[in-house]
């Protein structure tokens, strides 16, 4: 396993529609792997491939105790409801706003063997759904987002 460089934004690459996965083989896996390895010291909750460059429709989610989900060539079927909360991304680095996503969303998807599945999230991740979904077509969440600011990232014990 790996820690790959995370695009932000400006990179051309976070700009382009990725193309469907279409062998589930070693190559495959070890982006997944790849992935989760630079997700977790990123702190982050999602990840898609072309964030680290590869404009394949890949997607993990971490879901806290529940484990890392992978989506492959991930498809939205469902959605319910509408949150407005805030919102940042490993790509966008400093920044966050406040986005309107569906309260909850179903994902059709394959798993890194080919195997067919759906996952429904609900409030976060429902929102991660839609985020990293999104950056398989080229969408950064600062195109959607109301009210962009500046996050503190000083520590806040100096005084």
């Amino acid at each position: 396993m790996a820690i790959r460089k995370i695009r932000e934004i400006g990179d051309e690459c976070l700009k382009k529609k990725c193309r469907e996965v279409e062998n589930f083989d070693q190559k495959l896996h070890t982006l997944l792997d790849d992935m989760k390895e630079t997700l977790l010291l990123a702190n982050g909750v999602g990840l898609a491939a072309p964030q680290v460059g590869i404009l394949r429709r890949v997607v993990i989610i971490d879901r806290g105790d529940d484990g890392i989900i992978e989506l492959i060539n991930p498809v939205i079927t469902y959605t319910e409801g509408e949150v407005k909360d805030t919102e940042g991304c490993l790509s966008v680095p400093g920044k966050a706003g406040e986005v309107t996503r569906p309260r909850k969303a179903t994902v059709k998807a394959f798993d890194r063997n080919g195997n067919e599945f759906e996952y429904t999230g609900e409030d976060l991740y429902a929102r991660c759904i839609c985020h990293e979904c999104d950056h398989l077509d080229g969408i950064l969440y600062v195109e959607k987002a109301e009210n962009i600011f500046d996050l503190n990232l000083e520590d806040e014990d100096e005084e």
